[in-house]
């Protein structure tokens, strides 16, 4: 006589398959990364009625920063990089991290004109944080990451390292900001 054992049946109701979470991490990856790849492309290229290096650099020297045109470049070229490497979640937390590095720039920058639009920091905000929520969250399973031997898991720990890189990059760079 042979004893079966079966597993308890999963109560649908509130059961959430994991492929859920992936679609939505990969949903929130495309729309943060994509639009701040944009964003950097208005900075490298001028496209979308962005400012090229010139006008960008133009921005950073009145904002404060030293060698405006080379500070175009490191954000233009953090934002575009780092959205395209987030959107298709290649070295997830680092692309983060290049975003959350260069927002938080932004928001120095923005820093006293209120919180909402047109001169608020809640659009730089919530982006600073979707892309802080991606590096601690990981890129899900709809990601480049995930065919990466060394990133197919992703640890908390990679992401915490990824946000204190950031913290300390965009740190320094605000303290040499006049």
């Amino acid at each position: 006589m042979t004893a079966t054992i079966t597993a308890p049946a999963a109560n649908t109701e509130t059961a959430t398959p994991t492929h859920t979470y992936d679609l939505g991490l990969l949903v929130l990856r495309l729309a943060v990364g994509l639009t701040i790849a944009a964003h950097g492309a208005q900075k490298l290229f001028g496209w979308f009625n962005g400012g090229g290096i010139d006008g960008t650099g133009a921005f950073f020297t009145m904002s404060g920063y030293p060698s405006g045109k080379a500070m175009a470049v490191v954000a233009g070229l953090s934002e575009t990089l780092g959205g395209l490497a987030l959107a298709v979640g290649l070295l997830t937390p680092l692309a983060a991290a290049a975003l959350v590095g260069t927002l938080l720039n932004a928001i120095a920058v923005k820093w006293g004109g209120g919180f909402f639009a047109p001169k608020g920091i809640e659009y730089e905000l919530l982006l600073t944080l979707a892309a802080a929520s991606l590096a601690l969250t990981g890129p899900g399973r709809y990601a480049v990451d995930r065919v990466i031997p060394a990133l197919r898991n992703h640890r908390l720990v990679f992401g915490l390292a990824a946000i204190v890189l950031a913290l300390v990059v965009a740190g320094a760079v605000l303290i040499v900001r006049n």
